[in-house]
């Protein structure tokens, strides 16, 4: 094979030798998990109440600086069970932590996201995101503004909700866009939502993973995107093709989901998509 794969800057450089090292309490709950070991954590960059940042103890990408955020000190935590407040709370924490690392001009990109479930790439089931700082890959050239755009769910001045129409990797995918920094509140209440609706009425409530991302956005906008987690499809695993559901099914989830919004956050003034 000519070239050097390890001298591309768009490739990310796994290192199997430090992920062997790497707790797992996914599938093997009864091991210990070393973010409920809270007074032998090491390299603590940040701690407000139960939420902690700190340094990734298994950095398994060469060229990175790989952060933690363990969101609660509730093993079985997550964005579905949270008080609405703590939610809020864990959700400025992490974009604070994530525009720091933004602002310190050491790395060409930097990523925020989240595992859920055992479908979602994770090792360990205590609620956590991720903060990567990458030295010379920008993980966001391979997006498109129109992945991160689709059906309107619902809207208002603060915030909008999409269903994407070209998915990144598909079949469905939610795009959450901050309009409004001064309305994070509302931002995080909608986020919320959405990932209930995915582990509790979505497919049936068959849905047991989700990964979420987020994207700075023009004019200083925030987008997330919340996907539901199965087997991946072979086309995209071997072709890069994504799928996307009819338009009949995108609009039977966009009202399911609009009306949910609706009802769990009335006070928000989110107006359904009338098209």
């Amino acid at each position: 094979m000519k070239g050097n794969y390890f001298m591309k800057p768009d490739v990310l450089v796994f290192q199997p030798q430090i992920a062997r090292q790497k707790p797992e309490t996914i599938i093997h709950q009864d091991h210990r998990c070393p973010f409920c070991d809270v007074a032998n954590l090491e390299k603590v960059i940040r701690q407000e109440d139960d939420r902690i940042w700190l340094v990734n103890k298994y950095r398994t990408l060469a060229k990175t600086w790989q952060t933690v955020i363990i969101e609660s000190a509730i093993h079985d935590g997550d964005i579905s069970t949270y008080k609405r407040e703590q939610n809020r709370a864990i959700l400025k924490f992490a974009l604070a932590a994530w525009q720091q690392t933004q602002t310190s001009g050491k790395y060409r990109s930097t990523a925020l996201y989240k595992n859920y479930g055992p479908l979602s790439g994770g090792s360990l089931s205590h609620p956590h995101l991720q903060i990567v700082g990458f030295e010379e890959v920008d993980i966001y050239a391979q997006i498109k503004p129109e992945n991160l755009q689709g059906i309107t769910v619902v809207a208002n001045q603060a915030v909008s909700l999409n269903i994407s129409t070209l998915p990144i990797m598909g079949f469905v995918e939610f795009n959450l866009c901050l309009h409004d920094s001064a309305q994070l509140d509302e931002f995080a209440d909608c986020l919320q939502v959405v990932v209930q609706y995915l582990l509790r009425d979505y497919f049936n409530g068959r849905c047991n993973s989700y990964n979420l991302f987020f994207y700075p956005g023009p004019q200083q906008q925030i987008i997330a995107k919340i996907v539901p987690r199965f087997v991946v499809s072979p086309y995209f695993v071997g072709y890069k093709v994504s799928q996307v559901n009819d338009m009949q099914r995108l609009i039977e989830i966009r009202q399911e989901l609009a009306t949910k919004i609706q009802q769990e956050l009335p006070q928000a003034k989110l107006e359904k998509q009338r098209n």
